[in-house]
């Protein structure tokens, strides 16, 4: 239990930390002192990620994998009433950010707060309130400082190309759900950060070496697309789906057999399944058709791997998510029993 309220805790720090795809430096260096203070060494990607290096008893290298980068947008053009029009980055619905509290992150280190609202934000005032498509050409954002004009966005230093983030919405509550956006897949980091804390107060040598990737640009399908070419096992710790035909819970870790691509590795799959059944771990098998992981990029980027995908069930993904700290230990539950195999 204490390993899960610290595995809560990062996934707070983490989701409270800005970074949608390619704007992630501040979240690695995050992820970097954290494992860097469990005594692990790190290095840079030059695209931007990290590798947590876990020294094993053998040369033998296990990939493990979560990704730092979130949904969010970027200004594609100022209005003449200064209203910022966007574009995502990452995939979403409009519906799901209709409303949000968002920064807007200019190159030159200003943050400033505001809305994302559709263009016809009031039925008091524009007779298509209601019915106007939520769809990215009709939705902006309020800009909260004083500003009647292009040119007053621009003297804030707002131009097109920069980021804008939106606000988790983080909380916690006493029956164990988290709730909050970016629980895709920062859930995830926190989880690995839980293996790191679990492996250094035992002092633990795996069987085999672990190298963590953390990547930065996975929700725009490019995250782990290189690898370390000594990894050859290469699992993926990513958001299990919840939802229409899917057997997805809060609750409990998702072991993947397919995504949109191609299925993932049989005998590794196979080895999640019974390890669950025998350390009575819940989970449950899911395929993912609206889905793609950084063990599927890896795959996509030629690597020569066996790629798996587990991950805790995280309920209304790319939207406003929730879990439970369930799902959460039975995702470390078995990424403990894994690493020893």
């Amino acid at each position: 239990m204490d390993t899960v309220n610290y595995v809560i805790k990062k996934i707070e720090d983490l989701v409270n930390i800005p970074s949608p795809s390619g704007f992630t430096k501040k979240v690695i260096e995050y992820v970097k002192e954290e494992a860097e203070g469990f005594g692990y060494q790190t290095e840079y990607l030059y695209k931007g990620g990290l590798i947590i290096t876990v020294p094993g008893q053998n040369d033998n290298v296990l990939g493990l994998s979560a990704h730092v980068d979130t949904l969010g947008a970027m200004v594609r053009s100022i209005t003449k009433e200064g209203m910022l029009n966007i574009m995502q980055v990452g995939s979403m619905t409009m519906e799901s950010i209709e409303g949000a509290y968002c920064k807007i992150h200019t190159r030159d280190g200003r943050v400033y707060d505001g809305t994302i609202l559709s263009k016809s934000p009031s039925v008091h005032s524009y007779d298509n309130a209601k019915e106007l498509s939520r769809v990215e050409r009709n939705m902006e954002v309020r800009i909260d400082e004083v500003i009647k004009s292009k040119d007053d966005v621009l003297d804030l230093g707002i131009e097109t190309g920069d980021y804008i983030s939106y606000d988790p919405q983080f909380q916690y509550l006493e029956n164990g759900f988290i709730k909050s956006r970016h629980l895709d897949d920062k859930a995830s980091v926190g989880i690995l950060l839980g293996l790191l804390k679990e492996l250094s107060s035992k002092k633990a040598l795996p069987k085999r070496t672990i190298k963590i990737v953390i990547s930065n640009y996975e929700e725009v399908g490019v995250g782990a697309s290189y690898i370390p070419e000594d990894i050859h096992e290469f699992i993926a710790v990513d958001m299990g789906a919840i939802g229409d035909d899917l057997m997805g819970s809060e609750y409990k870790v998702s072991i993947c057999a397919k995504d949109s691509g191609a299925p993932y590795d049989y005998d590794i799959t196979t080895k999640f399944i019974q390890i669950a059944k025998e350390k009575k771990i819940d989970y449950v098998i899911d395929i993912f058709p609206h889905y793609g992981s950084d063990a599927s990029a890896a795959l996509r980027g030629g690597n020569d791997i066996k790629a798996a995908l587990i991950g805790p069930g995280i309920h209304a993904s790319h939207g406003m998510e929730r879990t439970h700290m369930k799902a959460l230990q039975n995702t470390l539950d078995i990424l403990s029993a894994y690493i020893e195999e």
